[in-house]
Order: C-alpha cells, then structure tokens, then sequence
C-alpha cells in the first residue's frame, strides 16, 4: 500500500464527514484519499458548528451524541498545525489583504506554513467560497467541496 498524500481539510469540509449535506459523499472520498491535516483550532470549530445544529433542532440530542463520540474517535488519526506565532503573524497579515474572517485567516495561515514548513505542496479543501478565494490569493491549491 502505498502512503496517503497530506491534505489541509477546513471545517467546513470536516463537518460534512458527520452530518450528511450537500457534498458528504464527496467528503468522505477525499478524508479516505488523503492524510487529515488541519489547524489545532478545528475540533473547536467543529464542536461549535455541530451544538449550534443541535440547538436549532437540525440534530436530535441522540444523533448529536453519537456524531460527538464518532468526532472524538476520529481525532486519533487527525494531524494539527498548531497555532503558533507565525501562523499568528501570518494570519494577522491576512485579514489586511483579504475579506476573509478570523477563522478562515487562521485556517489558510495555518495550510501556508505548514507548506513553508514542510517544502511539500498540498490541497487546501474547503466549502466556504469566501475562503477559497482568499486562499486562491495566497497560492494555495485548492480542492472545492461544494
């Protein structure tokens, strides 16, 4: 078998991995494709994303649990960029060139680093459009999960 490509994977993709919507499917092929890579900030972002469909009634408490267990198991196989001072700087600088959230400037600071870290050039996969372009900008390659 042959070792699994990295993959910077924002949470707007990951979420779909546990709640089905458009663009599931397509999730869980690329999360079997590539190696889990992500900033240390997305099981948060995760978490946060998956209360507020269970507050609103999109998850039922028991599916929300399940979906909860089912997050915390996976993380065993999930790699993070951790929120460091260049990834900081580096996000900082982006929200001044770009229209894109805290959140996001974090996300594609975290992916750019790691590459400058690494020498290696990965996918940037993402379903949030704002963030697309601004990673787009920044000269990463991007993989559209719709």
């Amino acid at each position: 078998m042959t070792a699994r490509h990295w993959a910077y994977f924002d949470t707007s993709v990951l979420v779909k991995r546990y709640v089905k919507e458009e663009g599931s499917g397509l999730t869980r092929r690329l999360l079997q494709r590539f190696r889990f890579l992500s900033s240390a900030i997305a099981p948060v972002e995760a978490m946060s994303a998956l209360c507020r469909r269970r507050a609103s009634g999109e998850l039922m408490p028991r599916d929300f649990l399940a979906i909860r267990a089912r997050l915390h198991k996976d993380r065993a196989y999930w790699e993070f960029v951790e929120l460091g001072e260049q990834v900081l700087r580096h996000a900082e600088e982006l929200v001044q060139k770009t229209d894109v959230r805290t959140l996001d400037a974090l996300h594609i600071a975290s992916a750019v680093m790691f590459q400058a870290a690494s020498g290696l050039t990965i996918p940037f996969i993402t379903s949030d459009a704002k963030q697309r372009d601004a990673a787009q900008a920044m000269g990463l390659t991007i993989l559209w999960v719709e």
